[in-house]
C-alpha cells in the first residue's frame, strides 16, 4: 500500500482541548497534511462558530470527528498509540523520541490504527495517560522558550508525517486491547512464580506492554508468547507442588 494508505490510519486524539478555537486550528493542521481522523476525549460542547472560524475549509474534520469520554476507550483498537510530552518524571516513559524517529517508526509498524495523543493546551497528558501510551515523542524546541500551542505541534507532527512517510506495511498486528492482555498474562505469570517482592506487577505489566508494543507482536507471535509464560508458571507450581 502507498504513502497516503499509511498516512489515512493516522488518528489525532485531542485529550479535553480547551477551546473550539484551538480545535478548529488543529483541524487546519490536519486536513493540509492529508491527515483527517480526529479524536476529542471528554464531555466539553464547542462552539461550532469558533471551530468553523479557524478550521475554515476543514471544518468537515470537525463535522465526522470521534468522541470518547476517556482516553483507553478511545485508543483500544490501536497497534500504536505515540504520547506527546516535553516533560520528564519519575512515572514517565524511559526516553522520548524525535519526530523523525517517529516517522520511522511508524513506518514499520503493520496495518491498523495509529493514535497520536496530544493533552491540555495548560498542562498537557497526566501521567496515567501518558502510560497508556506505548512510546514518546518531543519536539525539539529551544530551552529559552519550549512551548507550543496545541496546534502548531500538530503541524510540526503531521508535516512530517505527510513528508517523510513511507508506505504502508501489508500486515496486522497485535491492537492494545490484545496487548493489554498478553501483558496482565505476563505480569499474572510472574505473581505465580513468587517474582514480586513488593507491589511491583502493575509496573512490571506496563514495562511488558511498552516494549512488546515497540516489537509490533502478530497475533501468531503473541500466542507462543503468552504460551511461553504459562507454561513457565505451571512448572513452578507443579515443582514447588512436588517438594
Amino acid at each position: 500500500m502507498g504513502q497516503q494508505e499509511n498516512l489515512a490510519r493516522i488518528r489525532i486524539v485531542l485529550v479535553e482541548p480547551q477551546d473550539g478555537a484551538n480545535v478548529g486550528s488543529v483541524c487546519r493542521a490536519m486536513k493540509t497534511m492529508g491527515i483527517e481522523q480526529l479524536v476529542i476525549v471528554g464531555n466539553h460542547e464547542y462552539d461550532s462558530n469558533r471551530v468553523k472560524t479557524l478550521a475554515l475549509h476543514a471544518f468537515d474534520i470537525y463535522e465526522k470527528h470521534q468522541r470518547y469520554s476517556n482516553l483507553s476507550s478511545a485508543v483500544a483498537d490501536s497497534v500504536l498509540i505515540v504520547g506527546t510530552s516535553r516533560r520528564r518524571g519519575k512515572n514517565r516513559k524511559y526516553f522520548a523520541i524525535t519526530p523523525q524517529h517517529l516517522v520511522q517508526r511508524i513506518s514499520q509498524t503493520g496495518d491498523g490504527p495509529v493514535s497520536i495523543v496530544f493533552g491540555r493546551e495548560a498542562d498537557g497528558l497526566t501521567d496515567d495517560e501518558l502510560s497508556m501510551c506505548h512510546i514518546t515523542v518531543k519536539i525539539p524546541t529551544s530551552d529559552a522558550f519550549p512551548s507550543l500551542n496545541l496546534a502548531q505541534a500538530v503541524q510540526i507532527i503531521t508535516y512530517t508525517l505527510y513528508t517523510e512517510l513511507t508506505p504502508l506495511t501489508n500486515w496486522q498486528p497485535i491492537d492494545e486491547q490484545r496487548l493489554r492482555q498478553l501483558a496482565l498474562i505476563i505480569g499474572e505469570s510472574f505473581d505465580q512464580i513468587g517474582f514480586y517482592k513488593q507491589n511491583e506487577r502493575t509496573e512490571v505489566e506496563r514495562f511488558f506492554r511498552d516494549i512488546l508494543a515497540r516489537a509490533t507482536l502478530s497475533e501468531k507471535e503473541a500466542q507462543r508468547l503468552q504460551k511461553m509464560f504459562i507454561k513457565m508458571a505451571r512448572l513452578k507450581i507443579h515443582k514447588s507442588s512436588g517438594q
